[in-house]
């Protein structure tokens, strides 16, 4: 038997987006409830520096900028808690959400911010070194500043990878790019571009081996051509992977609107949902951008649709 809660606000999701909709919710007597769901603080808390958020000249690390964000949002009344959502019922006007299959919350207005998860090749070294904040990245705009005038080694054939490429070139001494097939699945202009781009190389039907290192950092990787299984290693300190993002979204499946890869769509410049009451915020439903401070943006916007939604049912 689930215990019945009702409320005005429900928050799914922690990360700058969560907390920045929960500090707006709150200010506005919402008294938002957030639920942190399985990564609490989301993806920045695998982050170990964080030099490009406004407001931290000196930087500031992943976990510590999450529990910074948190303390805001509690000092103005949220309610955070631990568990994620299992079920929704967005059919009638009080939205259902289960959490941990145990609590059923009735809330007036849900913000949506579960984000996206990066996907890996999923090599024990790879995550050692993802682990250990020591050389692999799936962000090149984030962490990219750190290889300046190093060599570093980027996954990837669509173009977000090119982009990423192109990107760590301006940075980088060298780049060189892992293509898992003999084909780009890139637009034309996006390959043409890393492939007129004289400091990086770019080998095609490629997969990585391993990420090789001292333990503590990355310093090469080993990579096999598929077609005649020959290996050989590349020096690099980096190793970026831009395979793609899946967004977090499968309990919503049924209820929301969503584009063929499953990120959430929302009306325009708003945080609107195809469902009146529904709101949506940071990666969950931006495949573009993907930054803390784009995020922490959306949140704001997602507060405030959610404040004049209940004002306008008054």
């Amino acid at each position: 038997m689930s215990t019945i809660e009702t409320i005005k606000c429900l928050i799914i999701g922690s990360g700058p987006a969560g907390y920045t909709a929960a500090i707006y919710a709150a200010r506005a007597n919402m008294n938002p409830v957030l639920y942190q769901g399985s990564q609490p603080g989301g993806q920045l808390t695998t982050t170990n520096e964080v030099e490009n958020f406004p407001g931290y000249p000196e930087g500031v690390t992943g976990p510590e900028m999450m529990m910074q964000l948190q303390e805001q949002a509690k000092r103005f009344g949220t309610d955070v808690r631990d568990g994620w959502a299992t079920k929704v019922d967005f059919t009638q006007k009080i939205k259902k959400v289960w959490i941990n299959d145990t609590i059923e919350i009735h809330a007036e207005t849900v913000i949506i911010s579960t984000g996206a998860t990066a996907k890996y090749l999923g090599l024990d070294s790879e995550q050692h070194y993802l682990k250990m904040g020591g050389g692999v990245s799936a962000c090149a705009v984030c962490d990219g500043f750190f290889y300046r005038n190093q060599e570093v080694v980027i996954v990837g054939a669509g173009d977000s990878a090119c982009e990423e490429a192109h990107y760590l070139s301006k940075l980088c001494k060298k780049v060189t790019m892992l293509v898992r097939s003999d084909k780009f699945r890139s637009s034309r202009i996006m390959e043409d571009r890393v492939r007129n781009t004289p400091n990086i190389e770019i080998l095609m039907n490629t997969e990585t081996e391993e990420v090789i290192g001292d333990g503590q950092l990355v310093t090469a990787v080993r990579v096999k051509e598929r077609t005649t299984g020959v290996t050989q290693e590349i020096p690099a300190t980096g190793f970026f992977v831009a395979i793609g993002h899946k967004p977090n979204t499968e309990i919503f499946a049924r209820e929301l609107e969503m584009d063929e890869v499953g990120y959430l769509i929302t009306q325009g410049k708003t945080s609107k949902t195809n469902i009146a009451g529904v709101f949506a915020c940071g990666d969950v439903q931006d495949k573009d951008y993907r930054q803390a401070v784009t995020a922490a943006g959306s949140g704001c916007i997602a507060a405030l649709d959610a404040e004049r939604y209940l004002a306008s049912l008054d």
